[in-house]
């Protein structure tokens, strides 16, 4: 990988106010292969079937940093789901998606006890199962599209910022700007969408149904994972969700930002965003519209 240094990134995403409720650590929460923690925003008053977000950090960060960065209380709040804040500490701290075991489902790395987490909180406060999310920014939106691709079935939709397709670091010595092989991040994986869709369905072979919507973003001045990675998502989901491009939706949902809209954009969509570089600022509000949440 290239540009800033995951110091860096840290710090700019830390620069804001972090004036925000504690976290809750959960322990025993179920089968944690690869050591993970947990921490969850927990509302005052839980919706009768509260929906679930998994809201994950970027390399160097830890959930806590990522309730700071993209802090979802007050819409917890009112609406009353649960957001989970899980931290990875291997790797410098950026989530495994390189390893036959993260990207097979049920294979015992990063994404397995990540699902776990999930089930835990379905089962414990009667989560809905058909309102269950991911998002996180840099290896968190990585690690989203990891999760949509091999945990399709617990998934409904994901919404992430700046990271890569899933698969596009497999059999990479590790997921860090320190251990990764440089062509994912670099834009140097391209395939078809057809070639993409192959690798993810080899993820969950026995799995025949519909996979989750995706929401990605990725600005055209990242010099840390390339733009082209944006493309490469957009490739994937649309082999997946089979929805073609459709138009372009420009200054949307900001000057400067073009919305890339597949089919008839409720499944797939892109967000294209002008001069900015890694990582595009996450957006509660349109997690949550995507969602189906606001």
């Amino acid at each position: 990988m290239r540009g800033p240094t995951i110091t860096g990134v840290l710090a700019a995403l830390l620069a804001s106010p972090s004036t925000y409720a504690a976290l809750t650590q959960i322990s025993s929460w179920g089968q944690n292969p690869t050591n993970l923690n947990m921490a969850v925003y927990m509302p005052a008053k839980l919706a009768e079937r509260p929906a679930i977000i998994l809201a994950l950090h970027y390399c160097g960060g830890t959930g806590q940093a990522y309730h700071q960065t993209a802090n979802y209380d007050r819409y917890a709040d009112a609406k009353g789901f649960i957001v989970v804040y899980p931290t990875t500490n291997k790797d410098s701290n950026c989530w495994d998606v390189a390893s036959k075991a993260s990207l097979t489902n049920n294979g015992g790395g990063d994404s397995t006890g990540l699902v776990n987490m999930v089930k835990y909180l379905t089962e414990k406060y009667n989560a809905d199962p058909a309102q269950i999310y991911a998002t996180g920014a840099s290896s968190g939106c990585m690690m989203t599209n990891v999760l949509l691709a091999a945990y399709p079935d617990v998934f409904a939709a994901g919404s992430c910022y700046s990271g890569v397709a899933a698969g596009c670091l497999a059999g990479s010595p590790g997921s860090s700007p320190q251990s990764a092989d440089p062509k994912c991040a670099s834009g140097q994986v391209v395939k078809t969408g057809a070639q993409w869709a192959e690798q993810v369905r080899a993820m969950h072979p026995s799995f025949n149904g519909s996979y989750p919507r995706m929401q990605t973003f990725h600005g055209e001045a990242d010099n840390f994972v390339d733009y082209k990675n944006l493309a490469e998502q957009l490739k994937e989901w649309s082999a997946l969700l089979g929805v073609e491009f459709a138009r372009n939706q420009t200054n949307t949902p900001l000057s400067g930002y073009t919305k890339i809209v597949y089919g008839d954009g409720t499944k797939l969509v892109g967000y294209s965003a002008r001069g900015v570089g890694h990582i595009v600022p996450p957006r509660p509000q349109l997690d949550l519209e995507w969602f189906g949440l606001a």
